[in-house]
């Protein structure tokens, strides 16, 4: 008899540490970081369709996002839909499209991370030689892949409650893994 009580109080033993892991598990998904699935291939080459991320959920709680980052925020059209894109614009910022280029305050955005000669389009938001002011709260995001991707050159600066969090590593396929990492821009 005293087996047995030994073996069920080892079952529920066994059962709670993985139910206090499962609860665990949870909180960091649910308030710490989550994985998400690249869908699409508006942040090509940097970031490719079936590709898995990590993305930080509480770094925007601690710091404002900078001009670089590579974020997650939901669709300004459709809230079940998830987009990630890059920061152009922060709040303040006077983003510009002239001669297929972004301008920031003014200056050329170096974008050395997109493919050699890549031009830029206006959309119905920002148009070809036109200019916004980014308001306060809101961030101007674009995808890599500018010639295939639906941004705020389309929908407008993107308000910071929409953001889920930050990009912040890469882990699948495995010969990709490493740090996400945001560029230097040096605006000329």
């Amino acid at each position: 008899m005293d087996i047995i009580k030994k073996a069920i109080g080892a079952i529920f033993d066994f059962l709670q540490g993985i139910v206090v892991i499962l609860a665990i598990m949870v909180m960091i998904y649910l308030f710490i970081m989550s994985p998400q699935e690249i869908n699409g291939a508006s942040m090509e080459p940097n970031f490719h369709n079936g590709q898995y991320i990590l993305t930080n959920k509480i770094e925007y709680k601690l710091r404002e996002p900078k001009r670089g980052d590579v974020v997650i925020f939901k669709s300004p059209r459709n809230k079940d839909i998830d987009y990630i894109k890059r920061i152009i614009g922060q709040p303040g910022d006077r983003v510009a499209l002239k001669a297929g280029s972004y301008y920031v305050n003014g200056m050329k955005l170096e974008e050395l991370y997109l493919t050699p000669g890549t031009y830029i389009s206006g959309g119905n938001y920002l148009r070809e030689e036109g200019e916004i002011i980014v308001s306060e709260g809101r961030y101007f995001v674009s995808g890599d892949n500018r010639g295939h991707s639906s941004d705020s050159r389309e929908f407008g600066p993107i308000a910071k409650e929409d953001f889920i969090g930050k990009a912040f590593f890469r882990y699948w396929p495995f010969s990709q893994a490493g740090l996400i990492t945001p560029p230097f821009y040096s605006l000329r």
